[in-house]
């Protein structure tokens, strides 16, 4: 059975592309068509990264390690004793229902699979929002896709370094005296929140940039903000991350004020480039006031009359 394809949508996605519509007009029911196929083609990654990490789950790829054993190396890392295992026993987790197991596995293979295809969805988020933009602001869009994906992903790989660093600081509060059995949703479940919450901090200096880009914060004002972000960006650090553990609240909380200081770094450059160009025009009102008028002159200038005289003897009105 042949299902025949509608020729006015095929026709009026044709029109709808940057070489036939330049300027990317589109009528509301075209809109709202476009968002549908844009969100079923986002919907479609994620399920596509969800099915491949679960599958990775106990696949190893090329002889590599396979997903499972990346996400338990930092519980691995703990010393046998504090697991209560013996040497060379197997180094597992505590499942306490009969569906925990595919649960997590189902959770895992979403959350990484969501990121390793997360600039094929961002695409289609891009490709969506981009005909109602200028070029320069695709541009400016495009590299702003760029950078999320890669601060996202570098905060994740920090997260996945401290978080056994930190589970040996809190398994050792303990003082020798406790065995830690963990059960593998509530642990995978703060492996995941760590993950999230690193790359989602990572995100900062793009956000400064982004309001210094637009004119919403200034390099001055963020100079003299500068002590109260650092303070805010440690309790920030202290508040955010799941567990109690010092190492992980200073990894964050020293990251960000790094990442903080190069966006502060980078608006210092754009104001100064901004005010290069502006001392260039004849007329800079960007010192005044917000309550105060601009001085421009709106009194009508009267025309100098030819040179030449006019060799009619009468007036346009007659």
């Amino acid at each position: 059975m042949t299902v025949a394809r509608d020729p006015d949508r095929r026709e009026s996605r044709r029109a709808n592309s940057r070489r036939q519509n330049p300027d990317g007009t589109m009528s509301l029911r075209e809109h709202l068509y476009e968002l549908r196929h844009r969100l079923g083609l986002a919907l479609l990654y994620v399920v596509i990264g969800a099915i491949f990490g679960y599958v990775w789950w106990n696949w190893h790829i090329a002889n590599g390690p396979s997903l499972g054993d990346l996400m338990l190396r930092p519980y691995c890392s703990l010393p046998d004793v504090a697991r209560g295992t013996q040497p060379g026993q197997p180094c597992t987790l505590l499942q306490t229902t009969p569906f925990e197991g595919f649960i997590v596995r189902m959770k895992m293979g979403l959350g990484v699979g969501s990121v390793l295809t997360s600039p094929l969805w961002l695409y289609q988020i891009w490709a969506f929002i981009a005909p109602g933009l200028y070029a320069k602001e695709r541009k400016f869009a495009r590299r702003f896709v760029v950078s999320a994906t890669f601060l996202f992903v570098a905060g994740a790989a920090l997260a996945y370094f401290v978080v056994p660093e930190g589970l040996k600081v809190l398994v050792g509060f303990g003082g020798g005296y406790f065995t830690t059995f963990f059960k593998a949703d509530d642990y995978f479940s703060f492996l995941l929140v760590m993950l999230l919450i690193f790359g989602v901090s990572f995100e900062l200096p793009l956000l400064i940039i982004m309001l210094n880009q637009v004119g919403v914060v200034t390099y001055d004002k963020l100079k003299r903000w500068r002590r109260g972000i650092y303070f805010g960006l440690f309790v920030f650090g202290a508040f955010a991350t799941p567990g109690t553990d010092p190492i992980s609240m200073v990894a964050l909380s020293v990251t960000m004020c790094l990442l903080f200081e190069v966006a502060v770094q980078v608006a210092r450059v754009h104001d100064k480039r901004k005010a290069a160009q502006a001392s260039l025009s004849e007329e800079d009102y960007s010192q005044l006031d917000d309550d105060e008028v601009s001085p421009l002159d709106y009194q009508p200038k009267a025309e100098q009359a030819s040179e030449k005289p006019s060799s009619r003897g009468y007036d346009d009105v007659t």
